[in-house]
């Protein structure tokens, strides 16, 4: 799969990029746009039942005072993804090899591993989502609203549907150069459900006069931080779901796959802002907004994703826009997120036992989270000590893959000529640490305010 399937496709590629290189700037853009596709991948990955859940919160408690933190909290993470895009693209190294070759085997392997774990545990949540919308849209626009065992054969039914959807879309990136392309403009797809879905509930909100545009405006400027524990903690959840470490696996075998190289480090720059930084931006920000206007005030103690729906709808929005559109774009947060799991869990799984991503082991390989389709009903048993337990590992491991990635950067023999130099190296070093720094943070707080629990679990 790492080899270009279409070469002359390539070859194509390659003469427009030098061709727009010399363009305007926005005839420039224009012709980059066209040819995204990794970027938009990281997005349908982020944007999940974490980023969901953490919007939500965000709105209900905060309303807009915290509008800033998501889209700051991804720019880190950004800085880190482009330093990825260009150490694969300067090297066309996979990137499993170079961590072990260049940064040390024990980096490598935890990072493997990690990701393989946490992409399998956090599979569950997904489905858990993507079904209990589903059911509450079966409910709102039927009546129909099933319990004890109907319910759950209701809910598994969900999953096995959505689990066969995922599997075939999933399966369409190891056809060659095409299946790449058909998987990546169906997860553009699903990325653009979400967006407008929310949209659509800002505009009717608007429309009713519930949205206060100068508090929305505001609260994109850091003026508000909170300091109470929860605000704290909402705060560096809101950093922990917007980069996960098995988004950093995924995304430079996505650039081999798609045969790019040194020409294309500056349209994979280009990709993250518009295919990752904007629509993760714009999607978390609606659904605070949507959130903020409706839900701000009236919540106390928890919220899940279903009674966030329908406490929009209560809130005179409506049914069809509270519950079904809302719901619609819930469930494509859920899809897109699921069907990368697959993938990401196929491309860690042949990494680490030197399997060519591609036939019948490589799709075995996206298999491996396939149980937790189960999700639907075993989640709300499961979530409390699995998400701990998993959250501690992971959160502790992804600031070292960052560690690593900063090794490579400044590793000459890794990069040889394309090593960054001078100025520029300064820059990409102070924004890398900016990142593991924050993610220490994270990691830091995380462990003091759960180390009851974690021990509570051996």
């Amino acid at each position: 799969m790492f080899t270009a399937q279409d070469a002359e496709a390539l070859a194509a590629e390659k003469a427009h990029l030098a061709e727009l290189a010399g363009k305007p700037f926005l005839e420039r853009c224009k012709g980059y746009y066209a040819k995204t596709g990794p970027g938009w991948l990281q997005s349908a990955l982020t944007l999940g039942a974490g980023s969901a859940s953490s919007s939500l919160i965000i709105g209900a408690f905060y309303q807009y005072d915290l509008l800033w933190l998501q889209p700051m909290a991804m720019l880190l993470g950004i800085i880190m993804m482009m330093a990825l895009s260009y150490q694969t693209l300067s090297t066309q190294a996979r990137p499993f090899d170079a961590m072990r070759r260049y940064a040390h085997p024990a980096i490598a392997w935890s990072w493997a591993i990690a990701t393989l774990v946490a992409t399998v545990i956090w599979h569950l949540p997904q489905y858990a989502l993507a079904g209990g919308m589903s059911a509450d849209i079966i409910t709102a626009t039927t009546g129909w609203d099933p319990s004890g065992g109907a319910r759950t054969a209701l809910l598994i039914a969900i999953g096995l549907i959505i689990l066969t959807i995922s599997t075939i879309i999933t399966w369409n990136y190891s056809a060659g150069w095409k299946g790449v392309r058909i998987y990546e403009r169906a997860l553009k797809l699903m990325v653009w459900v979400i967006i407008v879905s929310f949209t659509i509930v800002i505009i009717r909100s608007a429309m009713l006069g519930k949205v206060e545009w100068g508090k929305v405006l505001k609260g994109f400027l850091p003026l508000k931080i909170p300091t109470d524990a929860k605000g704290i903690e909402t705060v560096m959840g809101a950093f922990g779901a917007a980069i996960g470490i098995n988004m950093t696996f995924l995304f430079p075998y996505t650039l081999l796959a798609r045969g790019w190289g040194r020409e294309h480090r500056g349209l994979s720059r280009f990709d993250l802002m518009t295919g990752m930084l904007l629509p993760f931006s714009m999607a978390t920000s609606l659904m605070i907004i949507a959130a903020g206007c409706t839900l701000y005030g009236n919540v106390e103690g928890k919220l899940s994703t279903i009674q966030a729906a329908q406490m929009m709808a209560q809130a005179g929005v409506g049914v069809f826009f509270g519950r079904i559109i809302f719901g619609l774009g819930l469930i494509g947060m859920a899809l897109s997120s699921i069907t990368l799991h697959m993938l990401v869990s196929g491309f860690a799984f042949c990494e680490m036992f030197g399997i060519e991503p591609k036939g019948w082991k490589y799709k075995l390989a996206c298999m491996i989270p396939a149980p937790a389709f189960l999700g639907v009903v075993l989640w709300k048993y499961m979530g409390f000590w699995i998400g701990v337990r998993t959250s501690a590992v992971c959160g502790i491991l992804l600031p070292i893959a960052y560690i690593g990635f900063f090794i490579l950067n400044n590793r000459k023999d890794y990069l040889g000529e394309d090593t960054p130099k001078g100025g520029l190296r300064l820059v990409w070093n102070i924004g890398m640490l900016a990142a593991i720094g924050a993610t220490v943070a994270f990691v830091i707080h995380f462990l003091a305010n759960n180390y009851d629990k974690i021990l509570a679990l051996k």
